[in-house]
């Protein structure tokens, strides 16, 4: 059964078997389950293009909950000039997570 983004379970499983750390940040997430609030390391699901209906490997990462609140729906290369992310040093050379990397570079020259 898919999650309430509707990401089926073997992307799900796939993604949180395989990024432990936020695709823009690195900080290491935690999955709290049944935690009121958002505390800033929580594992989040962030769609690159800010397309909830699509939904595919190539769009879709973990990332913590501090940088999904800043991103909100920004598009991807407004929001690595903002000040967040200048901020948190984040940036197009400092992302290392290859989804996002191939999204970039695809989508925003």
């Amino acid at each position: 059964m898919a999650n309430k983004w509707n990401i089926p379970d073997w992307l799900e499983q796939k993604l949180i078997k395989s990024q432990k750390t936020c695709a823009f940040c690195r900080v290491e997430m935690k999955d709290y389950s049944h935690t009121k609030g958002t505390p800033g390391d929580k594992a989040t699901w962030e769609h690159l293009d800010n397309d909830e209906k699509n939904i595919s490997q190539a769009n879709i990462v973990r990332c913590c909950s501090a940088c999904n609140s800043s991103k909100g729906a920004k598009p991807l290369s407004r929001w690595l000039e903002s000040d967040y992310c200048k901020e948190k040093s984040i940036s197009r050379t400092s992302i290392t997570n290859r989804q996002v990397l191939v999204f970039l570079q695809k989508n925003c020259p």
